[in-house]
């Protein structure tokens, strides 16, 4: 079990919610921070709680911000878990979709964002073993891999006038 504290914005975040969207939640986000491998901090990010690999750890990002691993969002309609851990990594990703296919729930997910609605739809096992399977120098090697080459724009611009990690409204 992690002994950091968690700091004082996410608390707030979680605080903020509704009763059954925090229900929801709490052990998901108890089973990331248990399984989190060292030097991933956990804080606000993009409006959301997650855990990143500091700008002091490795500061040559391509827009300047931590890296994102894991974040959790409460939505309207349902629950978000992103694992970044599986954006880049087709190995680690098709190992997460063959387990969970394996367990006979519906996989609601995108490249790297896990949608659910109740606690029932999550496998807490198996995104913790995700989660402690990818440790910071895994997951820099495959950033390092991916990433924008240095001096190229980022393939999803920011719209003029907007903050990075701002919403959309369209």
């Amino acid at each position: 079990m992690s002994t950091e504290p968690v700091p004082a914005e996410v608390e707030n975040y979680f605080a903020d919610l509704e009763p059954d969207q925090r229900v929801v939640l709490y052990p998901v986000i108890d089973t990331v921070r248990d399984a989190m491998p060292p030097g991933y901090v956990l804080g606000m990010y993009w409006g959301i709680p997650g855990w990143v690999i500091p700008l002091e750890t490795y500061p040559n990002t391509y827009n300047g911000q931590p890296l994102a691993y894991v974040s959790v969002a409460a939505q309207k309609n349902y629950s978000s878990l992103h694992l970044m851990g599986l954006y880049g990594d087709p190995e680690a990703d098709a190992a997460f979709r063959a387990e969970w296919a394996a367990t006979g729930r519906k996989l609601n997910m995108g490249k790297s964002c896990l949608r659910f609605k109740t606690l029932a739809d999550v496998d807490l096992g198996i995104i913790a073993r995700t989660v402690a399977s990818i440790p910071v120098d895994r997951y820099l090697a495959t950033y390092r891999r991916i990433k924008p080459a240095a001096g190229q724009a980022s393939a999803r611009k920011t719209p003029r006038g907007q903050q990075p990690g701002a919403t959309v409204t369209r």
